[in-house]
């Protein structure tokens, strides 16, 4: 069945060139190449991104990820006329995305304006296997007449305004050259690429405008194919002392295995990862395509050479918000791969523990103790949230708040660690690392939270919790709920570190202060901490209710949030939620927030206030929908947010994938359709699955164990065995 590995797009669908260059990303967790076409189209926009590869482009602005000059270029002529979808008439067309392999290929019948009918095939991928390693396949076959086909490989330009000292070549006439250094951040970047054609022909190296192409011509019969191969090699100063030196080798070895043994070696590697993060979804084609889908983009994201990389929100596959991390990775991307691939998920952890210096300097610059994690980070941990929005044309920028108030993400990471920690049963991690994320956010909370002598409780003000609608709020209950948490946790990990490694415990405890004063202060903060509720309800934020009702439900379908048509004065006065937030609470922690009965009472309060403007959203909502029980509104959120990018239900996935989206997909599967849980050290489940899924199958590691889960409509089965 491989249609349920593969994305297809066909006929051509110029209008959604953007959004698909997006879906069809290559990548290898090291670097993603957006799915722009090999010779260009106009309007396009390539991305050839790099993790950890952040600058400044002045200093009035925050990082970026840079667009590194492109490996891809290539420009083919049939008899003299340049071959182009903008150009002659396209009499065939299909473009795929083979997830299983993570492999993108085109084919395209086309006719010359000049008259020769050609049949292109073009492959690409980016190694799995040697992640410094790109590679295109182009076969050429005119199919009606001979001709003669000009091939000219080019190396991408540099953008001046983030690169500089850029020098490029060519080595020989197949192989060119690139060097270069980002401007302020400073660092070194190292490409090579290498033209092949078989049948061999005679190769030529010229220049463009100073820009170097390796170029040939051949001629080609009737029903001849001619089979073009580019390799790229790619190092930066991130991860060789000699970036350029590291690429010529890199290079050479590629090419000496080979295109045939690159390509089944990436297989094999992809193979491997699939044997466990696959999630198989019987009765639900669609079902089964966008889950893949959705594990495929974080796959290719996932850092795994680099701690000190993570996976923003908008992965490997766009511009939009800079490359940025948020709380999208620890709360959303990270549990498919705590799961399935620990390994992976213990290298975006470590992210967070190597900028911890820079969680420490934001807390101590807004007068706090602790660590004070960036709502937005780069590659140094400092906040790189911008101020202000750009304004559009004509219209006024708007002040952005979340760098300043968005605080709930320093205990959203200390979850992630206990997350990590409880379900991989890795004790040197947490001993070495993690404590001290969790142990130094609680110092944060414990400076953050103010007490109110007149009502003897301790209040979090002025904060913006996950409904960003309403921007200066007081006792958020999610953030009071989970500064809370943190510092429990910080306890028990305190606790836990006494007893099994005290030498660490006694270190931690030296350096970060925490006395007999400080550990009481932690447990009347804890204990006294104030978090609105009306009975069974959680108040969103004190005065919530007080804010103007809107019926939600009234204004759709629609794309755009409440806030895009009406403004966000409207949506600040109003009880109108962005996105999940006590709903957000309810699938982080469960019946520890009180019983079924409880969390039905909030759930009917805020879903129907929940207007979803934001791609996080119905993955959560439908997680808790179905551990509710309300499968029929559980798969319908669900199938919102398996169409955020598929469909583009938001309307901007020409940004970037919604990593928490995908993440987020995975959740709603696996905790809510499910119902994974455990005790005793063994999985248990509580599934509720959707009425016309057959099966649901799907892998998942704990503590050394691999369990496979299959439910069907015979029964739930659990095998298990080692994890390899």
């Amino acid at each position: 069945m491989e249609y349920k590995w593969c994305v297809r797009e066909t006929p051509f669908q110029p209008e959604r060139l953007n959004q698909l260059e997006t879906i069809f990303t290559i990548g290898n967790g090291c670097m993603g190449v957006r799915g722009s076409f090999e010779e260009g189209y106009p309007g396009d926009a390539p991305l050839f991104l790099i993790h950890g590869l952040f600058n400044r482009p002045d200093e009035d602005s925050v990082p970026e990820l840079v667009n590194v000059p492109s490996w891809l270029d290539l420009k083919i002529a049939i008899n003299g006329a340049t071959f182009g979808l903008d150009a002659g008439r396209v009499l065939g067309y299909e473009r795929t995305l083979d997830m299983r392999r993570a492999v993108l290929r085109r084919h395209v019948l086309w006719q010359a304006p000049n008259g020769p009918i050609v049949r292109f095939r073009f492959e690409r991928f980016a190694s799995m296997a040697r992640r410094r390693v790109l590679a295109m396949r182009v076969e050429i076959t005119p199919v009606d007449a001979s001709t003669t086909v000009e091939i000219k490989s080019r190396l991408g330009k540099a953008d001046p305004t983030h690169w500089t000292d850029v020098l490029v070549g060519h080595r020989s006439p197949s192989d060119a050259f690139l060097r270069a250094r980002t401007r302020d951040s400073g660092y070194r970047l190292g490409m090579e690429t290498r033209l092949l054609i078989e049948p061999a022909a005679q190769m030529h190296a010229a220049e463009d405008d100073g820009w170097p192409i390796n170029s040939a011509r051949i001629a080609a019969t009737a029903g001849q194919t001619i089979t073009v191969t580019k390799l790229a090699a790619v190092h930066t100063s991130r991860d060789a002392h000699d970036p350029p030196a590291a690429a010529r080798q890199t290079l050479d070895e590629a090419s000496a295995a080979g295109y045939s043994a690159l390509y089944r070696e990436h297989i094999a590697a992809w193979d491997k990862l699939w044997a466990h993060t696959d999630v198989e979804i019987e009765g639900d084609d669609f079902a089964q395509l966008a889950i893949r889908f959705a594990l495929y983009h974080l796959l290719i994201a996932a850092p795994r050479d680099d701690e000190r990389a993570s996976i923003g929100a908008k992965a490997l596959s766009g511009p939009g918000y800079k490359g940025h991390v948020f709380w999208d990775t620890e709360l959303f991307a990270l549990a498919p791969l705590i799961y399935t691939q620990p390994d992976l998920a213990r290298n975006l952890l470590m992210y967070r523990y190597h900028l911890l210096p820079g969680a420490r300097a934001k807390a101590a610059e807004n007068g706090f103790e602790g660590a004070m994690y960036p709502w937005e980070s780069a590659d140094t941990g400092e906040e790189t949230t911008p101020r202000w929005t750009t304004p559009p044309p004509g219209g006024h920028r708007e002040r952005i708040w979340t760098g300043e108030r968005e605080i709930h993400i320093s205990a959203d990471v200390a979850y992630a660690v206990d997350h990590y920690w409880k379900i991989s049963g890795d004790d040197n991690f947490m001993a070495e690392y993690g404590a001290e994320i969790v142990l130094d956010t609680a110092v944060f909370w414990g400076s953050r939270a103010e007490y109110n002598e007149a009502e003897d409780r301790f209040e979090i003000n002025h904060v913006i919790g996950p409904d960003e609608y309403h921007e200066d709020v007081n006792n958020s209950a999610f953030t009071n709920v989970m500064a809370q948490w943190n510092i429990r946790a910080a306890l028990d990990v305190l606790d836990w570190l006494r007893r099994n490694h005290p030498v660490r415990a006694e270190e931690l405890s030296q350096k970060l202060g925490l006395g007999p004063e400080r550990l009481s202060h932690w447990r009347e903060v804890a204990e006294k901490m104030y978090v609105p509720r009306d009975g069974d309800v959680l108040l969103e934020f004190d005065g919530f209710f007080d804010l103007e009702p809107v019926d939600v439900e009234a204004y759709r379908p629609r794309i755009p949030s409440l806030q895009a048509i009406y403004g966000t004065p409207f949506v600040q006065r109003s009880q109108v939620i962005k996105q999940a937030d006590v709903v957000m609470l309810i699938a982080l922690l469960g019946e520890e927030l009180g019983p079924p009965e409880m969390l039905r009472a909030n759930w009917d309060v805020y879903a129907p206030r929940c207007d979803h403007g934001s791609s996080l959203s119905a993955a959560i909502h439908s997680l808790v929908a179905a551990r509710l029980g309300l499968i029929e509104q559980a798969y319908e959120l669900w199938l919102m947010a398996a169409g955020v990018d598929l469909e583009n239900n938001k309307g901007n996935t020409a940004d970037g994938i919604h990593a928490a989206a995908a993440g987020g997909l995975w959740q709603a599967t696996v905790f809510g359709f499910a119902g994974l849980g455990f005790a005793d050290d063994r999985p248990t489940l509580d599934p509720h699955l959707p009425p016309h899924w057959r099966k649901l199958r799907f892998r998942i590691k704990y503590r050394g164990t691999l369990h496979e889960v299959t439910i069907a409509e015979n029964g739930v089965k659990v095998s298990s065995g080692p994890a390899s």
